[in-house]
């Protein structure tokens, strides 16, 4: 159980590593035991975290309304992997790095890019978006659309565009 616990803590100092931006306890159990087998036991996986923050190699870099606590790796918890990497299967380093590659990206928006919408009493819709770096909104929006469709479509479509608006809206409005 000991060095099943060690790896574990390895694993995840290893996925801090390999995102390369502060991830809320939701992403971090849904990448290494939802979305793969690299911690099976989700309780496990939370667990280990805990400890790591504890231990002082993992650390809250920001608060959000929306996602909680965003966590990331120290100073202490790199050279902490960088001496015992090599304790974590080279199948399972491989996958890591093969599978954060491929998807930073998708829980980056997933965890920055908030959309809902609520019905309004006079029968339209307000559809909220946000953009979320990890200190505090950069953009928050509210719209009234006339119909459900509508609300939906653009609370479906957010995570997409939301670089583009902004950026749209920066050099209207800023540049």
């Amino acid at each position: 159980m000991h060095q099943d616990s060690t790896q574990n803590k390895l694993i995840l100092l290893f996925v801090f590593e390999k995102m390369e931006i502060p991830i809320s306890e939701e992403t971090l159990v849904e990448l290494c035991s939802s979305d793969n087998d690299w911690i099976p036991n989700y309780l496990e996986c939370k667990e280990t975290l805990v400890q790591l923050v504890d231990a002082g190699f993992v650390y809250v870099a920001s608060q959000n309304a929306q996602t909680g606590p965003l966590y990331t790796i120290t100073p202490d918890g790199r050279v902490c992997l960088a001496h015992f990497f090599i304790r974590i299967p080279s199948s399972i380093r491989e996958d890591i790095t093969n599978f954060t590659k491929e998807n930073r990206l998708r829980y980056r928006k997933r965890q920055e890019y908030f959309s809902d919408y609520r019905k309004n009493p006079d029968g339209s819709y307000t559809v909220m978006l946000r953009i979320i770096e990890p200190a505090q909104p950069v953009l928050e929006i509210k719209m009234v659309v006339p119909d459900r469709h509508k609300a939906k479509w653009i609370f479906q479509n957010w995570k997409e565009n939301a670089p583009q608006v902004y950026a749209m809206l920066y050099s209207q409005l800023v540049e």
